[in-house]
């Protein structure tokens, strides 16, 4: 049971923030798109890292008491959890949300939002490169439609290349979150640095197999999922799906 510790917290937290991101960036897209101009990459990726601030904004708060549950419980030496601190014990995400705030402050709340800001990154370099393996690989294939498996495969592509682009900065974030007390007063460079003097340059970088196998696999059912259930609306609806639209252009 210890493999789904946070469970309940981790699906709150990506319900809200898939929610969120996802109703800005096509909000956003829809404002700014040009049916003349077409697809254009650099519009998206704007318009991506935008819906990626506004994100982050609405629910770093979440994630921050995300971590905590997480670790929750974790069997850790005795000397780590000296140099943690103790941590009042958490029932529940909006239990966690408030005790945070009265234990330690409300803007510990946003104490991971620097690095995150900079992570807005991550979701942007994935709805683009995305978004353009789903225009460009029907040509390479010859075919107009994408099927399942297709987008299952551009989806997890998309978030492979973000992940590895992008890991250096949710290491520093992690620690931002549930590092020691020394650790959290540290600015992003400084922990960037500390990390290398003590870990090499491989210490950005662990634990990078197991998120792969995580994001990855979770961005490439999300995309697949998100693809059919709006096709299937549009359909319902009697409206013609725009990545038609835009293919025909």
């Amino acid at each position: 049971l210890s493999l789904y510790r946070g469970l309940e917290p981790v699906l709150t937290s990506l319900c809200c923030s898939n929610f969120v991101y996802f109703y800005a960036f096509h909000g956003l897209r829809t404002l700014v798109k040009s049916e003349s101009t077409g697809y254009n990459a650099l519009r998206d990726l704007t318009v991506a890292s935008i819906a990626g601030i506004i994100n982050v904004v609405l629910t770093t708060p979440l994630w921050v008491a995300n971590s905590r549950l997480k670790m929750q419980g974790a069997k850790i030496s005795t000397e780590d959890r000296k140099h943690l601190g103790k941590h009042p014990t958490y029932n529940g995400i909006l239990d966690a949300l408030i005790k945070i705030s009265a234990t330690e402050g409300w803007t510990s709340l946003w104490s991971s939002m620097v690095p995150s800001l900079i992570l807005v990154t991550n979701p942007a370099i994935q709805f683009t490169v995305y978004e353009s393996l789903k225009t460009e690989f029907p040509k390479l294939i010859g075919q107009q439609e994408l099927n399942a498996l297709s987008f299952f495969f551009l989806g997890a592509l998309a978030k492979a290349v973000s992940t590895v682009i992008t890991y250096p900065l949710q290491v520093i974030q992690m620690k931002l979150r549930y590092g020691s007390e020394t650790i959290k007063k540290l600015t992003m460079l400084q922990i960037f640095s500390y990390i290398i003097r003590t870990n090499g340059v491989k210490g950005l970088y662990k634990g990078l197999e197991a998120k792969l196998l995580q994001t990855v696999l979770t961005a490439a059912l999300m995309f697949l999922c998100y693809e059919k259930i709006a096709a299937f609306v549009f359909h319902i609806m009697g409206l013609s799906h725009p990545l038609r639209n835009a293919r025909a252009a």
